[in-house]
């Protein structure tokens, strides 16, 4: 965004050509070690303290509320793979119970031949 930002006051500087970026860079640097500064400002390299606390307590809110999500959830987990438990448990049964019933129906049909 910074670079467009500049390109276009550049732009406006010159509306009869296309845009000067290094004049507009040669004003900055005329003024020295205030000029680098203010323009490594406008570049986002250089940002005030006040800037770079609020982004880091934004930064550390996220993290915060990103760990409290991911325990939520491992707690939901793991309360699904306790309530899948009985349900495998019984499939499980059920088809102990079929092997049964068809091994004592073969066993009758051929029992009976």
């Amino acid at each position: 965004m910074i670079p467009e930002l500049i390109w276009v006051m550049a732009a406006a500087e010159e509306a009869s050509g296309g845009p000067d970026v290094g004049k507009l860079l040669g004003s900055f640097a005329q003024y020295g070690m205030v000029g680098v500064f203010a323009l490594l400002m406008v570049l986002g390299i250089v940002v005030p303290k006040w800037a770079m606390t609020a982004l880091t307590a934004e930064k550390d809110n996220w993290r915060t509320a990103f760990e409290q999500e991911r325990a939520a959830h491992q707690v939901t987990r793991e309360q699904l793979a306790k309530a899948e438990e009985p349900g495998d448990v019984a499939t499980e049964q059920g088809k102990a119970m079929t092997r049964l019933l068809q091994e004592l129906r073969q066993s009758h049909v051929s029992g009976s031949l």
